[in-house]
């Protein structure tokens, strides 16, 4: 085993992992520290470089697995870009035109998503739900411009806070598939002008909040339970070649044995 292929066996280990998934996590409360007033008058420098040592460590990381994996290497896997953008984020100088760099620094709290196979597989179902998902945000963009033109129209003149032009309605009607004070707040007030105004908006939650986000999630489900019977069809194939391997080997043995013996 080369010197590269003992350093990448080392950052793949479990307590590797494990060290850097509790950096992560002391971390993020020390840039939560650093939001408090009384707790940097006292421990400022402190806190200050207890980050500057987690950041160290997450460079390092970051050096270790270029140097094991190679750039190519490195690069192909895109949990390692998003770690390798998360650093690179924290180490630019939070500059008075780059003051909001410093607020990024929480960031680094999402490296978990990238140590925990947990998270991973809870992003990967997301990601991978998004082409479907794209086809219900097309839906209820239509439902949505449908209902605020129609909004528009009937309320508009008598309620121009809510529903005045067609940017308004929108986030009026984006409220109410929320379910926030969608009833005394808007419903309500609206069927006191206009009696009818509930068979507009009751076939709105119903078919919004009802249908369409419920589809949304339908599709994120799927799409987690696609990755991860993905996941337990990989873990499966490699423990069929690991124990195809063994097999093999054996069998050399085997045939060696009885060679020797007929020899003998």
């Amino acid at each position: 085993m080369t010197f590269r292929s003992r350093i990448g066996a080392i950052l793949d280990s479990t307590g590797v992992q494990n060290t850097i998934l509790g950096v992560i996590l002391f971390n993020a409360v020390i840039l939560g520290m650093e939001t408090s007033d009384p707790v940097m008058d006292r421990a400022g420098p402190l806190i200050l470089l207890l980050d500057r040592l987690c950041l160290s460590v997450f460079v390092v990381e970051i050096a270790a697995k270029l140097y094991a994996r190679g750039v190519a290497g490195f690069f192909r896997r895109g949990w390692n870009i998003f770690d390798f953008v998360i650093v690179g984020i924290s180490l630019v100088p939070a500059t008075q035109g780059l003051s909001v760099l410093r607020a990024l620094r929480i960031l680094r709290l999402l490296r978990v998503v990238s140590v925990a196979p947990s998270l991973r597989r809870v992003v990967e179902g997301l990601v991978n739900a998004l082409p479907g998902m794209g086809s219900v945000f097309l839906l209820m963009g239509m439902i949505f411009y449908i209902g605020s033109v129609m909004a528009t129209k009937l309320f508009g003149a008598t309620f121009p806070d809510w529903f005045g032009d067609l940017g308004r309605s929108a986030y009026s009607l984006f409220q109410i598939m929320t379910l926030e004070s969608w009833s005394m707040g808007i419903a309500r007030p609206v069927m006191e002008q206009f009696p009818y105004a509930w068979a507009f908006f009751v076939p709105f939650i119903m078919v919004t909040t009802f249908a369409v986000v419920n589809l949304l999630v339908g599709l994120i489900v799927n799409s987690m339970q696609d990755a991860h019977h993905a996941e337990d069809s990989v873990k499966t194939d490699s423990y069929r070649d690991e124990v195809l391997t063994r097999l093999a080997h054996l069998e050399t043995l085997i045939k060696e044995r009885q060679g020797s013996e007929r020899v003998d």
